[in-house]
């Protein structure tokens, strides 16, 4: 019998005993394989290795399998999990881990019990989805999706459907984020009501010549559903290396910095906002865009959003990155401290602390037991593998997901239309303007995408 289908057969009403998957220890051990969550790995490129290496380091799970449409790496990420598990158990036989170019063939595995995908941003919604509808547990990268409507096909199939999905906004994971939030929430700094998010942009790039396919890259299949585009390296990955990929600076393929690493800041912002599951009601925006090259995605901008709370969030690249939440008592910033955003990504500096107050006896606050009490996660992978096992909601939920990228890619859509845009976050609709509307989705070239997905 499959875990998840055990699981579920052995949950019996309230008050009934739950009969548990796992054995004993004492009668397997507790590494006994029969114990193991098996996973596969989808994407294994950049931060693919982070996501491998949050799942091999819990010793509940194991990777089994793993896919690219880069065949080259594909191999080294069989590579790394089986040179791990070798190091781990001093075996050079340790497990034989399953290659697959094609990851709906993954999918038809009936022994993989969940996956992690760490794909381009255009290609987060459709995998996800469908390993939703294969029963698969799913820890997915930020950003949720390219458009808010497969934002909410992908949360309405994982609640229909009754998995576990973990968002890749490990933030939720860091102290201080919980912290700066939990204090907010209880009115340390008085009433909250503006909020500065520093987040800056992508520069432009030049234009690069076509080049041939290498034999290694399934193209096609990585272009998925957006448009067809001649080949060039500069517009993918590295053929050599994890450096950071120039599909990022494409928009194509994704939004740039706003969904970049806007969806961890307006994640950890509506945490403390108390707006996880709605949305602003007004959008206003300016930004800068490339007038030639193939880069193409948003430099320089500044992005307003009003919420019904009467919180306004201004977001910058003027702004020091991290956010500041400034009530009428006072204000907290709060950043990753030791990395900061730029347009290469994380990058160690060391200099900055991660929680400042307009008032230090701020920060030494005690939260009552009568207070508001925030989701406690010591780290994102492990929580989702806690959730994977216990079937509880994880820190970072699909539906907040959704919503934290949905402000991303509002942002994005203000960023072309001048003015500002008046947004109902319960039917997620703008009101009285098709043109804004008429973003909500993109064309999706067929096969690919999410319109041609059998629900």
């Amino acid at each position: 019998m499959h875990r998840r289908d055990f699981v579920k057969n052995s949950s019996v009403a309230a008050g009934a005993i739950f009969i548990p998957y796992i054995v004993p220890s004492s009668v397997l051990g507790k590494n006994a394989p029969s114990n193991k969550i098996n996973v596969g790995q989808i994407g294994c490129g950049r931060r693919a290795y982070n996501n491998m290496r949050g799942v091999m380091d819990d010793d509940r799970a194991r990777i089994i399998a793993v896919n690219d449409v880069d065949s080259k790496r594909m191999e080294d990420a069989k590579k790394y999990v089986e040179g791990f598990y070798n190091s781990k158990t001093g075996s050079n036989q340790a497990l034989n881990v399953s290659m697959y170019s094609d990851y709906r063939e993954m999918l038809l595995n009936k022994d993989i019990d969940a996956v992690v995908i760490s794909t381009p941003d255009h290609w987060h919604a459709q995998p996800a989805i469908e390993a939703a509808l294969s029963g698969k547990d799913i820890y997915l990268e930020k950003p949720n999706s390219l458009t808010i409507a497969e934002g909410r096909l992908l949360s309405d199939i994982v609640h229909r459907q009754g998995v576990i999905l973990q968002v890749g906004t490990q933030q939720r994971s860091m102290p201080q984020f919980r912290r700066a939030a939990e204090l907010v929430r209880n009115g340390r700094i008085g009433k909250l009501h503006t909020v500065k998010i520093g987040l800056p942009g992508d520069p432009a790039g030049p234009a690069f010549p076509s080049m041939p396919v290498p034999k290694n890259l399934n193209f096609d299949m990585w272009l998925g559903c957006t448009p067809e585009v001649p080949y060039t390296e500069n517009g993918v990955h590295p053929q050599d290396g994890f450096g950071r990929p120039g599909w990022l600076r494409i928009e194509k393929y994704g939004a740039g910095m706003i969904t970049g690493w806007g969806q961890h800041h307006y994640d950890s912002a509506a945490w403390g906002m108390d707006t996880e599951f709605t949305g602003p009601i007004t959008i206003e925006a300016i930004a800068e865009f490339p007038k030639s090259g193939l880069w193409d995605v948003h430099g320089d901008f500044m992005v307003k959003h009003e919420y019904e709370n009467g919180i306004t969030v201004f977001t910058s690249g003027g702004f020091q990155n991290g956010i500041q939440y400034i009530g009428t008592e006072g204000w907290i910033f709060v950043t990753r401290g030791a990395y900061r955003a730029t347009a290469s990504d994380p990058l160690p500096e060391g200099s900055q602390e991660a929680l400042t107050a307009s008032d230090p006896k701020i920060l030494e606050s005690k939260i009552q037991k009568d207070e508001i009490h925030l989701y406690k996660s010591d780290e994102q992978h492990r929580n989702w593998l806690d959730c994977v096992r216990s079937r509880q909601a994880p820190v970072s939920p699909v539906e907040i997901g959704h919503r934290s990228c949905s402000v991303c890619l509002l942002s994005h859509i203000a960023m072309k239309i001048p003015g500002i845009l008046n947004w109902d976050p319960k039917a997620e609709r703008f009101i009285n303007n098709d043109l804004a509307n008429s973003m909500l989705s993109r064309p999706q070239r067929y096969p690919y995408g999410t319109n041609y997905i059998k629900l």
